[in-house]
């Protein structure tokens, strides 16, 4: 038991470390729950902290990262192709997966330090799962009765090949709400999407295919911004069993979520975020 306890406690990235967060991204990272959020409380909960900590959190997304391009193999293979017979479908998606990317892009560089600085603990966390919990919850019914509406008038958009460039950009405005750690990109995307008259299997498709552009960036930056902290902390075995792991468990997600999302909407997720948030902020603030 001391010997677990040694393993679960220490300050160091290791093996069962590696794990565990590993099956935390890939069971969040396209849920409405916030990867970024769970796996904050969960390193903490871990007794993990600092750069090698949080850098560590980012890369293993590249699991998740490939888990959407087996999962959408046949359907980028086709959009590819499309593109060099200049088939407008597969030049509409890529048009708007750019669209989507590029508020983003800009913004998480220009404030990409600040909020590591300054949002990536519990509280900040807690509070934009609890606000953006209520917000899923009062939000889920409206647009799920309007969305039943679009269909009956043949207005909604079903096929993530088919969003309008607004849409796209709505869609990449909600993004933009996962820079702040708790809130979750999932939950943006879907959200803006079914607003702006996107299907939620639509619009949970189509921020999987929005998460490749977006998660690589980040990815790939962070990963060379800390490869020292990142080789010297962690190392190659846990950087690759965070990857496996995650890479699996979000494939298992991805394959059963979007009918599971069509059929009961967002406010269960909303109902979950409530109730982790409000026992974190009691075991942390309240219990003391």
């Amino acid at each position: 038991m001391n010997s677990w306890r040694a393993c679960v406690t220490s300050d160091a990235v290791n093996p069962l470390h590696a794990i565990l967060l590993g099956i935390v991204e890939g069971l969040t990272e396209y849920l409405p729950v916030s990867s970024t959020g769970h796996l904050t409380l969960v390193s903490r909960a871990l007794g993990l902290e600092g750069e090698a900590v949080d850098s560590f959190d980012v890369v293993i997304q590249a699991g998740a990262i490939f888990a959407v391009v087996i999962q959408y193999r046949k359907l980028l293979a086709e959009r590819i192709q499309g593109l060099t017979k200049k088939d407008p479908r597969a030049i509409r998606l890529l048009s708007n997966l750019v669209i989507a990317f590029l508020p983003m892009a800009v913004l998480g560089l220009l404030f990409r330090k600040t909020i590591k600085a300054h949002l990536f603990g519990p509280i900040p966390v807690v509070a934009a799962l609890g606000f953006y919990g209520v917000v899923m919850l009062v939000t889920d019914g409206p647009l799920r009765r309007r969305e039943a509406q679009l269909a009956e008038k043949h207005a909604l958009c079903t096929d993530p090949s088919d969003l309008t460039p607004k849409q796209a950009l709505a869609v990449g405005l909600g993004q933009c709400l996962a820079l702040v750690p708790g809130t979750s990109r999932s939950m943006g995307t879907i959200l803006f999407g079914r607003i702006f008259g996107v299907s939620t299997g639509a619009a949970a498709e189509f921020s999987f295919l929005l998460g490749l552009p977006t998660l690589s960036a980040a990815t790939l930056l962070e990963g060379w911004k800390s490869r020292g902290v990142l080789a010297h902390d962690v190392g190659a075995l846990n950087l690759v069993l965070g990857f496996g792991v995650s890479f699996l468990v979000a494939w298992a997600v991805i394959r059963g979520f979007v009918a599971w999302l069509s059929k009961h909407g967002l406010a269960p997720f909303g109902v979950y975020r409530i109730l982790l948030a409000a026992f974190t902020f009691w075991f942390l603030v309240v219990r003391k």
